[in-house]
């Protein structure tokens, strides 16, 4: 292939790129509050936590 034939791939339309950055944006809103509600109920348990039975 020469530099003039090509091809750019799939191009997106403004469309389909403003749904894929909003989905973006809910997975990681989703996934800040799963870290958050981990970090919170492991200071909730505290040190019990690290304290298991071998």
């Amino acid at each position: 292939m020469d530099d003039k034939q090509q091809s750019k791939g799939i191009v997106l339309t403004e469309a389909q790129k403003k749904s894929r950055r909003e989905r973006s944006i809910a997975i990681a809103l989703a996934l800040g509050v799963l870290v958050v509600l981990f970090f919170a109920v492991t200071m909730v348990k505290g040190p019990a936590v690290l304290v298991r039975p071998m």
